[in-house]
């Protein structure tokens, strides 16, 4: 599972997913990719979910990006608590993704194959997302 190896602050304040991504936004890396068509926050469970049902799909062949990374803390207070008395311990940790933003690339494998198996990865997701192909440079 995806966590920070150390981060400056334990707690930090929630950040919005609201609006459009400004950074990201075209493929960098593989030939296919998975763009989010509105925001979240995605869990680390979540994306380890996708990544193992692409892997999986593919049968271990091509070769897959992750894009996004949980840095962000989620916090909750124990069951029973009363309000007040501070910030709640960390519980999880999510990565925030906004809309429009490339969260996974492959490369490697026909265009069946990754259609398909970025299909299956999108099903792990809380978000709507797009099948997006990198433009020939012939065109």
């Amino acid at each position: 599972m995806l966590i920070p190896s150390r981060t400056k602050y334990r707690r930090v304040h929630r950040l919005p997913y609201e609006g459009r991504s400004r950074g990201n936004r075209e493929l960098h890396f593989g030939e296919y990719g998975l763009q989010a068509k509105e925001g979240a926050w995605i869990t680390a469970n979540q994306i380890e979910a996708a990544r193992i049902a692409m892997t999986r799909y593919m049968k271990r062949g091509g070769k897959v990006w992750i894009n996004i990374f949980p840095h962000m803390p989620l916090t909750k207070k124990p069951i029973g608590t009363r309000q007040g008395k501070g910030k709640g311990n960390v519980e999880g940790w999510v990565a925030v993704v906004k809309e429009g933003k490339i969260m996974f690339e492959i490369s490697g494998v026909t265009e069946e194959v990754a259609r398909e198996a970025l299909r299956l990865a999108s099903h792990k997701l809380p978000v709507a997302t797009k099948f997006v192909m990198k433009e020939s440079k012939g065109e």
